[in-house]
């Protein structure tokens, strides 16, 4: 039996397959007893069935839904790319003022054989490590980190690339007493000054100001069923509407989607994930990713440091126009 079947997470609007692969653990169980009629054809054929009940429901989700997708618990996250992707890293800590901040990591590493400074937020993957990273609600020292790790690559003539996950921001007192805004828009200022390439992916969430900070990039990749907002969709219901339970409404007048997003100019390339979510295959999403952003690493070979700088500052200065 497949061991990931009885652990796999189901997301509300999933239920149909959840039902059928339920009962495709049962058939498999019944069937490693030596006293049980064969069941293989019964089993293929429920299997058929709830891939083909899978491509149908991610056919058609709703933008509620991506966000429901990109905020799954078995998505992999920040340290699960840098693990596939990254070769020889070496984490970074610190933003040499105040003090470490787990919810933005950053370091060095070797990406296709190419050295680059890696900068993501990481959410954790149980309850210890979520705690520890903050659910990737950065405050004020990781983003004076980002800023830090952003200085010594181009010091180094290093590519950047970035994850972007996170919800936002952290808005905790203690955050805004530090300086919160500022730290954001120094980190921003930084992305759009670098003169080394700077790739920023969306790998869920890409929430406010939390996630421009460091996705200012030359090129902005974003995965199929990731969300990119401006705020999420509850805080922008309880701003527009005083309701957090109108979040659906929120999150379908924003355009946070990839496919909206990409239609507007904001991001540059949708990176396809495997059917049901980048969590279904975890292989498929890294390898997709590591193509894509080889790829955009390659555009901006050979470029001067100023026109480097140029193009990132004409593609956000072009977005909107001629809408």
């Amino acid at each position: 039996m497949d061991p990931t079947v009885n652990v796999r997470t189901y997301l509300d609007f999933e239920k149909p397959v959840a039902e059928l692969e339920s009962k495709i653990a049962d058939l498999r169980a019944i069937d490693g007893d030596e006293d049980a009629v064969s069941i293989t054809e019964e089993v293929t054929r429920l299997q058929q069935k709830a891939h083909q009940a899978l491509v149908d429901t991610y056919a058609k989700l709703t933008p509620w839904q991506k966000t429901q997708v990109a905020r799954h618990p078995d998505r992999p996250h920040c340290l699960d790319y840098v693990e596939a992707l990254i070769e020889d890293f070496t984490p970074l800590a610190g933003d040499r003022y105040y003090a470490e901040d787990a919810a933005i990591m950053g370091g060095i590493g070797r990406f296709r054989g190419r050295s680059v400074m890696v900068i993501g937020h990481e959410k954790g993957s149980d309850t210890e490590s979520r705690i520890k990273h903050n659910f990737g609600m950065a405050r004020p020292e990781g983003y004076r980190k980002a800023v830090r790790l952003m200085d010594l690559a181009e010091r180094f003539g290093m590519p950047v690339v970035t994850l972007i996950d996170t919800a936002g921001a952290y808005p905790g007192i203690g955050a805004e007493e530090r300086g919160q805004a500022e730290a954001i828009a120094r980190s921003t200022d930084r992305c759009l000054s670098l003169g080394v390439p700077l790739v920023a992916v969306i790998i869920g969430e890409g929430g406010s100001g939390g996630a421009v900070a460091i996705a200012t990039a030359n090129r902005v990749l974003m995965l199929e069923h990731a969300i990119y907002t401006v705020a999420s969709p509850e805080a922008a219901a309880s701003i527009l509407w005083r309701d957090p339970a109108r979040a659906i409404d929120a999150a379908t007048s924003m355009k946070i989607t990839a496919q909206d997003l990409k239609a507007l100019g904001v991001i540059d390339v949708i990176i396809p994930e495997p059917v049901g979510g980048a969590h279904r295959d975890t292989a498929m999403i890294f390898k997709q990713t590591a193509g894509v952003i080889a790829a955009a690493l390659t555009e901006f070979a050979g470029m001067s440091a100023d026109a480097i700088r140029e193009q990132r500052h004409n593609k956000f200065l072009e977005i909107g126009r001629g809408l």
